[in-house]
């Protein structure tokens, strides 16, 4: 029973794969190409713990293909050309026996080391796959991600979860012969953040602290065990999303003094200054947005230049910004502006566009009426000329609404005083 729980109960055949039907449900891609026989170099990508290294085992197996893992974290080119060495020798061009390499955490892996795996692609000695947690468009060379195709992987959802919970009760030999009653399992899910490995370590520690014959799972007493043995559980990398998430959260709460401290815990780990920087980059968007528009270029010149000094002086770099970004006034006007703009247009579907706003390229649309009415801002006092900008049933719809801060209040007053009552600013 040395072996982690999670990996005890790892599914070996696709049918016994939990979640992702869109990618290996009976109409999935994935099943498709199976079943073809054939399947492409390809990225999973998708948050922590989703099954990314499972589904590639399962590839290979189903294939009938040998199967070689590597991961970004401790391998090299020399690992690479191994295994391509090993591959060349294993068969044929593009015959069955084409082994699969599966590289976890491939946005780690630097651009050489990437520009390694291209010839081995092209020419069919492998078949990659790639599994990462970061967008693949910003950490996969253009070269290699066009010869791959992109699979996105969702986060599990609370069935999801519970059917991992379920299964380890019944399948595992261990905890089959334990009789174990999932009261509540809120506390579970929570600390596992949608990570399913998590939330298997976290359940196999909570079963292993338990000496009762009837062992009763509560939201209190997983919560008193994982406080008590966080480092049990969290010791192998997983952390590494907790504590950028306390990093985000310190600087979303004006707290310099923790954005600072997680950044050092960060920086201590030997995190990726990029995957920092772009944190801090979308969160000057998402947090602060046009309370201090200077933020974002704050966060986008961090980027920038992180990628390419590198450490230890990026360090400074980092700290400067996430102590700006601390600091500065909040608002999350713009992202709630976008997520209510998108839950119209799925409430609403395709409403028309005015034909005032349509574009008319074409003698007919003119004589339609395409454009007729347009008012051309900058023929009128203040560059303003009051008009509809959208579809007729939403048009006194108010979807930005300035934050309370001192630039934000100067934009509303701005709209209010060109708008007057229409959007109740």
């Amino acid at each position: 029973m040395e072996a982690p729980l999670a990996e005890r109960i790892r599914p070996q055949k696709l049918e016994d794969y939990i979640s992702q039907s869109h990618l290996v449900g009976p109409e999935g891609s994935l099943t498709q190409q199976i079943a073809k026989g054939i399947i492409p170099s390809l990225i999973l990508w998708g948050p922590p713990g989703t099954g990314k290294t499972t589904l590639a085992q399962i590839l290979a197996q189903e294939s009938k293909r040998p199967f070689y893992i590597l991961s970004a974290i401790n391998s090299g080119v020399k690992d690479i050309r191994e295994v391509i060495d090993k591959a060349k020798q294993s068969g044929g061009l593009f015959t069955t026996k084409n082994p699969i390499l599966f590289i976890d955490e491939i946005h780690r892996f630097s651009k050489s080391q990437q520009d390694s795996l291209l010839a081995a692609v092209e020419k069919g000695w492998i078949t990659l796959i790639g599994a990462t947690t970061e967008n693949p468009s910003f950490e996969v060379i253009p070269a290699l991600l066009s010869r791959c195709q992109v699979y996105v992987l969702n986060a599990f959802t609370k069935n999801d979860l519970e059917s991992l919970l379920q299964r380890a009760m019944t399948t595992d030999t261990y905890l089959s012969t334990k009789n174990i009653k999932l009261n509540e399992t809120e506390a579970l899910l929570r600390l596992s953040g949608g990570d399913g490995r998590k939330l298997l370590n976290i359940f196999e520690l909570v079963i292993n602290a338990s000496n009762e014959d009837e062992i009763i799972i509560t939201n209190d007493r997983v919560f008193a065990l994982v406080q008590q043995n966080t480092v049990l559980y969290d010791k192998t990398g997983e952390q590494h999303y907790d504590i950028v998430s306390a990093f985000i959260k310190s600087i979303r709460g004006s707290d310099p003094n923790g954005a600072v401290y997680w950044l050092a815990r960060m920086i201590e780990g030997g995190e990726d200054v990029k995957f920092i920087a772009r944190r801090m980059l979308i969160l000057s968007s998402e947090d602060i947005g046009n309370a201090n528009p200077t933020a974002f270029i704050m966060a986008n010149n961090t980027f920038q230049a992180v990628s390419t000094i590198g450490y230890p002086e990026s360090r400074i770099i980092l700290s400067q910004c996430a102590v700006y970004l601390a600091t500065s006034a909040k608002s999350n006007a713009s992202y709630l502006a976008i997520r209510t703009a998108q839950q119209l247009v799925k409430q609403t579907g395709d409403l028309p566009v005015p034909i005032h706003l349509r574009n008319a390229p074409t003698k007919l649309m003119k004589e339609l009426g395409y454009g007729e009415e347009y008012k051309y801002s900058h023929d009128y006092s203040n560059n303003f000329a009051e008009q509809e900008f959208l579809p007729e049933t939403i048009s006194k719809k108010p979807i930005y609404i300035p934050g309370n801060n001192s630039r934000e209040n100067s934009i509303r007053e701005f709209l209010k005083n060109r708008w007057k009552d229409k959007y109740g600013y």
